[in-house]
């Protein structure tokens, strides 16, 4: 009885050994599969937009909507204080990505990549002209058609749609900053 027990325990070992390639290699499918991002076709006058500037821009859309009901204060820099639209993006591309955005809309305007509407992604600029004054206004585009922003005196950091008849008519353009 000993000896059969013997005879036992090696083929058993031999078995799970043998299963081995079986299980590693659909698991190495598996990790592999999750580890990789899915492919897309780029045609012409399209961008991809790489992982780490994917990730500062998601972060600048995050804390800009911490930001929602922060108070106005014309050239204002920080929520303490108050913030206007272009002190609203200086803070916010700051804090959450590092990036130094300084001055007024018009100033930013003159930086960065500008961007087709329909290829707009979260943490683009959006600028307006208002009191028929180009790029007089900034805010974040944040996705699906909405941006934030710091609208004026009598209003507070809120989100706004950029089909509103208001913002429409005033839209100019919008520039990336992370490409």
């Amino acid at each position: 009885m000993h000896s059969s027990s013997k005879k036992l325990a090696p083929n058993k070992y031999q078995s799970m050994r043998s299963l081995w390639p079986t299980l590693l290699i659909p698991c190495v499918l598996l990790l592999a599969a999750c580890g990789s991002s899915p492919t897309r076709k780029v045609g012409a006058g399209d961008t991809v937009r790489t992982r780490a500037a994917h990730e500062k821009a998601s972060e600048v859309v995050l804390f800009s909507l911490g930001l929602i009901n922060t108070g106005y204060r014309f050239g204002g820099k920080n929520p303490e204080a108050g913030l206007d639209c272009s002190g609203m993006v200086s803070y916010v591309f700051d804090q959450a990505a590092n990036l130094r955005l300084q001055g007024s809309a018009a100033d930013l305007a003159r930086l960065g990549r500008a961007v087709d509407m329909a290829q707009m992604q979260p943490g683009d600029l959006v600028f307006f002209n208002t009191g028929n004054r180009p790029h007089s206004h900034v805010g974040i585009y944040i996705g699906e058609g909405r941006f934030i922003h710091a609208p004026n005196s009598r209003g507070k950091v809120r989100i706004d749609s950029l089909t509103n008849g208001w913002f429409a008519a005033r839209f100019e353009e919008a520039r990336n900053y992370f490409e």
